[in-house]
């Protein structure tokens, strides 16, 4: 079984070389990690007879759930770009490219994640992190407006994941 987990995972690989370039990379990567586990997980279930059960995807609480989950991916964070398009700081020069967009994404996941969990008190812990993190950051801009500019964004962030959050914990099917 190990040789043919090694056998696929030189094929997927040597796939994977053949195939991308510079803007492909990231791309490749993913669809190779997916390859990866599929092997494995093929070969887990033919050694060991196993049946994956598929039942989960008849329940319409995991459709809501992860419904809920895409939706406060890049939805979320067009409608939180559109609202303060027009306190966009001028100057991102020493910011990552799309690297707010990204932190507020896994900000709002986790908020979910945790909500919907009931763990409340780690979402107080997750904005009391990024608070520390934020907090040096403005304090040596010393830039009223980005401070400003953040707090609404963080503010809109959270308030979104927690609303559909709340909401999916509220729905009685």
């Amino acid at each position: 079984m190990a040789l043919v987990v090694g056998i696929l995972h030189g094929i997927i690989d040597a796939l994977k070389l053949t195939f991308q370039n510079a803007k492909t990379k990231r791309i490749w990567f993913f669809v190779d990690q997916f390859l990866h586990i599929v092997v494995i997980l093929t070969c887990w279930q033919y050694y060991y007879y196993a049946t994956i059960n598929f039942d989960f995807l008849q329940n319409t609480k995991f459709w809501l759930f992860l419904i809920g989950a895409l939706f406060l991916t890049t939805p979320a964070a067009i409608f939180i770009r559109v609202i303060i398009a027009k306190w966009i700081p001028e100057s991102t020069k020493s910011s990552l490219q799309d690297a707010g967009k990204f932190i507020g994404i896994i900000e709002r996941l986790l908020i979910y994640l945790f909500v919907c969990t009931n763990h409340f008190e780690a979402v107080g812990f997750l904005l009391a992190a990024k608070s520390i993190f934020r907090f040096g950051d403005l304090k040596e801009a010393h830039d009223i407006k980005l401070t400003e500019y953040v707090l609404i964004g963080t503010l809109l962030s959270f308030g979104i994941a927690l609303i559909v959050a709340m909401s999916l914990l509220n729905v009685n099917l």
